[in-house]
């Protein structure tokens, strides 16, 4: 199985004398649960302050909550330690969740037919911006 790979890309923009981050960018790839079961988790936190969806999340009995509150915990340490910015100033501006690699579980049928079992993962990005 592939390692998760997490990583944060932060693009820049000048705003008088300091430079603001325009977008606190982050992803996950290769989360084994398929993106349509990500995608009602992420429903729930997409527009909302970094914290309060945080706070969501952790009451969130699904097992894609864990993986999500993980990403957006990891933008919102990026967009501290690099930016300096508040996490009180966050919130999600966009989240998404495409499809990762499929694997093809062998299952055998009646009558020699191949029925196989699609293994769906997907890979998350979330993108935080300064409320101002």
């Amino acid at each position: 199985m592939p390692q998760r790979a997490l990583s944060a890309v932060m693009l820049w923009r000048e705003a008088g004398d300091r430079k603001m981050a325009e977008d606190i960018r982050a992803h996950v790839r290769y989360i084994p649960i398929s993106p349509q079961k990500v995608r009602l988790v992420i429903n729930l936190v997409r527009g909302k302050d970094v914290v309060d969806a945080m706070d969501l999340l952790k009451f969130e009995t699904s097992k894609a909550a864990l993986p999500v509150s993980k990403l957006i915990a990891s933008a919102m340490a990026n967009a501290e330690e690099n930016f300096g910015i508040s996490r009180d100033d966050l919130y999600i501006h966009s989240i998404f969740a495409d499809d990762g690699p499929t694997r093809r579980w062998r299952r055998f049928g009646a009558r020699g037919r191949f029925k196989p079992w699609l293994r769906r993962s997907s890979n998350i990005t979330v993108i935080l911006r300064e409320r101002i």
